[in-house]
């Protein structure tokens, strides 16, 4: 593989105008593609396999006209201190708002009037009518949102306090400032690595025509394959952080190979050779982690995984070919490692090597000079870091296992569920709501739970009805059961009941379990079979099914990176120590997320104003995300010090050799990794910020504890025993050249596009 990429990084070199004429068609196309694209209907949610999903296809089946699954929005009346929401005026306001809402939009199903309801608190205080859509909050046109809050604001004229609820207001948070931010950050860590204003730019560059090409690409065929707004979000934000972290490893590699004498085309194509080669691996891993979420058996999850992946894929072929390519155009402005351009200090005349000066021979051959081992250069702080632990590797090794099963420790505590209107910010008017209901009426109102009662096999289906409103009624955690609505064919119920503790609780979620598990016993005495549906349910429900596929999806996620690993560093014990170390830093970070978001300690420095259970899809999300990037600095890091350890050094020597040319790398790409994951922190939705926070301290636990401390301690231990493969497997594995070896052989045999005119540089 190396020879082959080598050979592909030096025709991107010399045909550098052919390659970005390409790349820049293909963001046109793309681009074109996106604008002519019809708007996409919004993504549709569903669960398959799921009770709450077949609930919801049976009432749309026998009771289209309910809207099961249609938005809902809980607009709460609360009048001025001293006066109740019955009073005349107040009354005949929450009437006039009620009307209004009905006629705001073709989408509104219903609006209950709160009196006719009953939907009024004791003291006469509170009240609230439910809208129903015949559209789900996904498909909801901005033009009835707009009529919704235009209605409550002028009901808040009248001096009522009004506040919505519900998932009609609920909107993908705006991301693009937290972007920016990751970006400019980015870029100045870029150049402090770099030391070239130039050389900074490539990577940035390139992740966005590569982050252009994958979301336009999206937005093309999002009407065609269902796709959401939620899809585009993950591909940028993948897209975005590994397109940095390939186009880094190969420049710098260039660099590299620069300052060892080579010429800028041969330069090129032994970066994309070698460093290529890592890329091309570690993107793999990526894209099976992403591709993996299909186990889960989410069609949205699902939908996402690929659409990341592919704008993976297209990140791994712009290093490969653009980059080179770019390389060309810049020709004198990228300079060597270890010189900066002038902008930035730079150009100064440096004194002579005395080495070098000392011995002429060596000073024209680099080889020879790389040959002798007293002859290293300056040692940098990866140098002096990989010494420091391959003496004290048992030290290090103990103190960073302990750091990070302390950081996991909160896991035992974990607590899992879905987001609701009680988690968001105090200053929305959803949470105001949420506030308000409970209050006036307690927390369950804020999420009862939907009972479907099919009585097709009842022999008299209202006694049916009413048989197991009276089972319900009697069970723990239950507030209120309303009376059965029986469908005009009389063969399905719609039972709603209120529990007595907020929707996010252990409790209501036993009370849903509860009301299954009395399902056998209702069928048995009355012929009916009864499901319970409803968002509280739904959340339930998704949450089992993602705790569910965590363990196959860990399985298949580690198992198939494992046996490419096996490949890629042809040895059994080094694939193992990646696999378990990823685990350790995962773990780790998921402890500090229930410390923060469950616990609620420091919550006050993130911004964290409601803690809770921890987002259901977090640890499954976690795992396939930060899998992905842990393997690239796993890559980038160990084939280093596996092409030393080939190339004839001693495996302590490699090890530091590996960190001298990539600890520098490594670290820029975690700091940016986390730069831009950590900007999602300052989110105003508690789920946005949870993944930012848990993304972030994933990579900082994984890049500086794992690889940068645990991985040179576990090598230095094993020493030659972690090159081991048996002889039988040696044989039976493809040799992908990810050392770069067969480049020698090149080398040896001579340039094969000698003949050819050299690019004008």
């Amino acid at each position: 593989m190396a020879t082959f990429l080598y050979k592909l990084g030096r025709l991107a070199f010399r045909r550098r105008h052919f390659v970005a004429l390409i790349w820049v068609a293909l963001l046109t196309l793309a681009g074109v593609g996106a604008a002519s694209a019809p708007t996409a209907a919004s993504s549709s949610f569903s669960i398959p396999g799921t009770e709450a999903q077949k609930a919801f296809d049976l009432l749309d089946e026998r009771v289209p006209e309910a809207g099961a699954d249609g938005a809902s929005a809980r607009v709460v009346f609360k009048a001025p201190d001293g006066e109740k929401v019955t009073d005349p005026a107040n009354k005949a306001e929450v009437q006039k708002t009620v009307a209004a809402l009905k006629s705001g939009s073709d989408e509104v199903a219903s609006a209950a009037d709160p009196f006719q309801a009953k939907t009024v608190s004791k003291d006469g205080s509170t009240a609230y009518s439910s809208v129903s859509y015949k559209v789900t909050s996904m498909e909801l046109t901005d033009e009835s949102r707009d009529a919704l809050e235009q209605t409550t604001d002028d009901a808040r004229a009248s001096g009522l306090t009004v506040e919505v609820g519900g998932d009609a207001l609920q909107a993908m948070p705006e991301t693009g400032a937290t972007e920016i931010i990751g970006i400019a950050v980015a870029a100045v860590v870029l150049v402090i690595t770099f030391g070239s204003l130039v050389a900074a730019g490539l990577p940035l560059l390139t992740a966005l025509i590569g982050v252009g090409i994958g979301v336009s690409s999206i937005t093309a065929l999002a009407n065609a394959l269902d796709l959401g707004t939620t899809t585009s979000t993950l591909a940028m934000m993948i897209g975005l952080a590994v397109g940095i972290d390939y186009a880094l490893f190969i420049v710098s590699r260039y660099r590299g190979e620069l300052a060892d004498g080579r010429d800028r085309e041969e330069a090129a194509g032994r970066a994309v050779g070698t460093a290529g080669s890592a890329v091309v691996f570690a993107g793999l891993t990526v894209v099976i982690a992403l591709v993996g979420l299909a186990v889960v058996n989410i069609p949205m999850l699902t939908k996402m995984g690929f659409a990341a992946a592919g704008t993976v894929v297209i990140a791994v072929l712009i290093a490969l070919t653009l980059i080179p390519a770019l390389l060309g155009y810049a020709g004198r402005k990228v300079k060597p490692t270890g010189e900066k351009s002038r902008l930035l200090g730079g150009g100064k005349k440096k004194a002579a090597d005395p080495e070098k000066a000392a011995d002429p021979e060596k000073a024209a051959d680099p080889e020879k000079a790389a040959a002798a081992p007293a002859k290293e250069p300056k040692a940098n702080l990866g140098t002096r870091w990989a010494r420091f632990v391959t003496r004290r590797p048992l030290a290090v090794l103990l103190v960073g296992i302990i750091g990070l099963g302390a950081a996991a420790l909160p896991v035992s505590s974990l607590e899992l569920g879905l987001p609701d209107d009680g988690s968001q910010p105090t200053s929305t008017t959803q949470r105001k709501a949420y506030d308000l209901v409970s209050d006036g009426f307690g927390p369950g109102f804020n999420g009862p739970l939907m009972t479907v009662a099919d009585l097709k096999g009842a022999d008299d289906p209202k006694a049916a009805a009413q048989q197991i409103t009276k089972k319900i009624s009697g069970l723990d955690d239950v507030l209120t059961v309303a009376p059965p609505v029986i469908n005009k064919a009389g063969d399905t119920a719609i039972i709603s009941v209120v529990p007595s503790s907020k929707p996010s609780g252990s409790e209501t979620e036993g009370l849903v379990h509860s009301i299954r598990d009395a399902g056998g016993e209702i069928r048995s005495d009355t012929g009916a079979s009864v499901m319970v549906t409803g968002t509280t349910a739904m959340n339930i429900d998704v949450s089992q099914k993602l705790n569910d596929a965590l363990l196959p999806y860990l399985a298949l996620v580690v198992g198939l990176a494992f046996l490419l690993l096996i490949v890629v560093f042809r040895s059994i014990l080094v694939p193992l120590k990646a696999a378990l170390g990823f685990l350790l830093s995962v773990l780790a970070a998921l402890g500090a997320v229930v410390a923060v978001f469950q616990w609620g300690w420091l919550g006050s420095l993130f911004g964290v104003e409601q803690t809770g259970p921890i987002m259901s899809m977090m640890p499954i999300f976690m795992v396939g995300v930060v899998f992905g990037l842990a393997m690239d600095y796993e890559v980038f890091l160990v084939t280093r010090m596996r092409e030393a350890y080939v190339h004839g050094e001693r495996p302590g020597e490699a090890i530091v050799t590996g960190f001298r040319h990539g600890a520098r790398v490594v670290s820029a790409a975690a700091v940016i990794m986390i730069a831009v994951f950590a900007g999602f922190i300052g989110s105003s939705e508690q789920m946005v910020k949870m993944i930012g926070f848990g993304l972030a301290i994933a990579v900082f636990f994984d890049a500086f504890i794992v690889r940068m401390a645990l991985v040179p301690a576990v090598l230095a231990l094993l020493g030659r025993k972690a090159w081991w493969l048996p002889r039988w497997l040696d044989r039976a594995l493809p040799n992908v050249d990810v050392e770069g070896e067969g480049l020698r052989d090149v080398e040896a045999a001579g340039d094969p596009d000698a003949d050819r005119e050299p690019a004008r540089v």
